[in-house]
């Protein structure tokens, strides 16, 4: 299984801070995030930043493994 969290108004418009995708061979991380965003269209209009296994990714391509652990979120401010 892949862990997927999600963080503030990503995680509200999901209705849940974390999701299972079961894992397939050959699986990438624009793979789980195909099938999420069918699933959750309104979360993923904000989604500006990907994690995996605590790294910050903006290689979609990655390909991940069995456990691996990924998160999705949307630009955050502070000050």
């Amino acid at each position: 299984m892949i862990r997927v969290q999600f963080f503030g108004p990503v995680a509200e418009r999901v209705g849940a801070c974390e999701v299972q995708v079961a894992f397939k061979a050959g699986m990438r991380l624009q793979d789980v995030r195909e099938q999420l965003k069918t699933k959750y269209p309104a979360a993923f209009e904000i989604v500006c930043f990907a994690a995996v296994n605590g790294e910050h990714v903006r290689d979609m391509s990655l390909p991940l493994q069995e456990g691996s652990e990924v998160v999705f979120m949307s630009k955050f401010s502070g000050g």
